[in-house]
């Protein structure tokens, strides 16, 4: 891999990361922003699974990494089950 990678590499990079690091299923990344560092990605993975399925227990952790895909370091954020519902923030 040649210059910055993009970011269909960087989401590669997150995903056997989060699967490595975490070592649970990764259920989503729900987000990934470029910062000022690199990259910040939410992923959501399974903590605990249950029966039934929507009270499965989720976990969200935050994930920093540098330009090149390297992570950084990363941090649980929230727990929820997985019939919660989520409040989302829209940005203006």
């Amino acid at each position: 891999m040649t210059g910055k990678p993009k970011i269909q590499e960087i989401l590669e990079k997150v995903s056997l990361a989060a699967g490595f690091m975490l070592n649970k299923e990764i259920d989503s990344i729900v987000s990934m922003n470029k910062s000022q560092e690199g990259w910040i990605a939410e992923v959501e993975v399974l903590e605990r699974k249950s029966v039934p399925d929507t009270q499965d227990i989720l976990g969200r952790y935050e994930m920093k990494f540098d330009d090149g895909g390297e992570l950084l370091g990363y941090k649980r954020i929230m727990i929820r089950r997985r019939s919660d519902m989520e409040m989302i923030q829209e940005e203006v």
